[in-house]
Order: C-alpha cells, then structure tokens, then sequence
C-alpha cells in the first residue's frame, strides 16, 4: 500500500467509533440555536420590494434531522443554485454554502442579531476567479416576508448591493 493510503486509512478508523459504539445523535430539533433561522424555512417566491417582478423560486427545508438547512433556488431561465446552512455548537456560529450553475461559490458564516439572520464571508467567481468579501442579512418582516439583501465589498472597498430579494410564502 502506499504510505499515503495507508496513513488515510489509519486516521479514517480512528475517525470512526467501532461497530456497535455508534455516538449517539444530537436533537438539532430541541435546540434553540439550531432553529434560529427556521423564519426561512418554506416555498417562496422572491422579488422585487414591490413584488411585481419575479426573480425565482426557492424552497428552503429541514434536512438530517433539523440539522441542516437546504436551500435551493431557480429563476426558471436558466440560473439555479442550491446552498446548505447549519448551526455549527463548536464555533456557535451558523454557516451557509451556496454553490450555482458556474457563477459563484459563496462561504458565510455569522448568527441572529436583533431578529435578523447576519452572515459575513467571500464570494469566488467562477469566470474570473476573482474574490470578494460579501456579506448577507436575512431580515423577517411583519408582513410575513423575508428580506435578503447580499452585498459586495468593490475594489474601492465600499458595500455594493449585490442582490435585495424579498421573499412571499407561496403554497
């Protein structure tokens, strides 16, 4: 075997507990940090403030447990992407990947400040190979919408607006 196979192997079996010693699960569902971001959960359409235009539909839904967010997202012509987001006990932060059909790959991580789901990271641009520092804020309204509004350090390093969506429940 070659040493780096076997040095993988060794640490993936001390990685995993032995069989019948199986770690018992965590109730994401009981804690309330792991739910802060449930405000989110649903079928949506998202738009413009006024709701007039359309920009796509994103359904977000528990996953593993309530452990895991799954976001995923079309425009129905031809733009789609999908993200995870979970609650992370080690850093007591939550996290959000969002990877799309060859624009962006995007990695945030943040927490609830005064209602508002805050979250800071980088954005790569697939294209170019350019990265920026982004940041998103996912606000629940009275009305029963969310707001989302992404936005983009430039090379001047002033906020840009990169993306202010507002999301109605749709059935």
């Amino acid at each position: 075997m070659k040493p780096d196979i076997l040095l993988f192997t060794v640490l993936l079996s001390l990685a995993m507990p032995a069989a019948g010693q199986q770690t018992p699960a965590f109730d994401c569902e009981s804690s309330e940090k792991h739910r802060q971001f449930d405000f989110w959960l649903g079928n949506w359409a998202v738009t413009d403030k006024a709701g007039k235009t359309l920009y796509g539909r994103n359904t977000i839904s528990k996953r593993e447990n309530g452990c895991m967010l799954f976001e995923q997202y079309d425009t129905g012509q031809g733009f789609s992407g999908s993200s995870i987001n979970y609650y992370n006990p080690s850093d007591g932060k939550w996290h959000q990947q969002w990877i799309d059909n060859g624009t962006s790959i995007i990695r945030t991580s943040g927490e609830l400040k005064k209602g508002a789901m805050v979250m800071r990271g980088k954005i790569f641009y697939l294209g170019s190979f350019k990265t920026a520092k982004f940041r998103g804020q996912w606000t629940p309204l009275e009305d029963g919408r969310v707001r989302q509004l992404f936005e983009e350090k430039d090379s001047q390093g002033d906020w840009q607006v990169w993306f202010d969506g507002y999301y109605q429940r749709i059935d």
